[in-house]
């Protein structure tokens, strides 16, 4: 698939990947909400290259996710902030984490997800607002949005299952 036409498809997941796919990108967030905020900063964290750096910064300030404010004029420097929809991140990342620790850690979890009161370790999971039940499968599923063009509707279409068919009448 062609990278300038993800821009163009429903999927909220595409659009996702599209802002903050890049590994490079997702450590940035990271260490942004851990509360760097310069260049020289973010550089010392994740040994990164200057030029990718100001690219992936860029691209973060570009997407929304960090704004850009000038803390010096002689010499011009900058510093970068998360935004509303950088912090907005910040669960992605911890589910991230937890994913991680669970599947990717045989020697153990070296970071955790803790209560910031009592230090307890949390264990993030997914929950439905309305409810507050686990986002689990299959009692959740991917549907069509309200704003779902044709492909997006057929695309998540599901065939009734035999249980679903049980008791109803032809």
């Amino acid at each position: 698939m062609q990278h300038q036409n993800l821009d163009q498809m429903q999927c909220p997941i595409v659009r996702s990947v599209t802002r903050v796919g890049e590994w490079w990108s997702i450590l940035i967030l990271r260490d942004a909400c851990h509360g760097l905020t310069r260049f020289d900063q973010f550089q010392k964290s994740l040994g990164i290259a200057p030029t990718v750096l100001t690219k992936r910064l860029a691209g973060l300030v570009e997407a929304g996710m960090l704004e850009r404010r000038r803390y010096s004029e002689r010499p011009p420097r900058d510093e970068y902030a998360l935004t509303q929809m950088g912090r907005d991140f910040q669960p992605v990342l911890w589910s991230l984490l937890a994913w991680g620790n669970q599947y990717l850690a045989p020697e153990g979890p070296s970071v955790l997800v803790v209560d910031s009161q009592t230090g307890a370790p949390a264990d993030p999971v997914l929950v439905d607002r309305a409810t507050g039940r686990p986002l689990t499968a299959p009692a959740f599923r991917e549907g069509a949005g309200p704003a779902a063009n044709d492909r997006t509707r057929r695309r998540h279409i599901r065939p009734a299952t035999p249980d679903q068919n049980e008791g109803s009448v032809p």
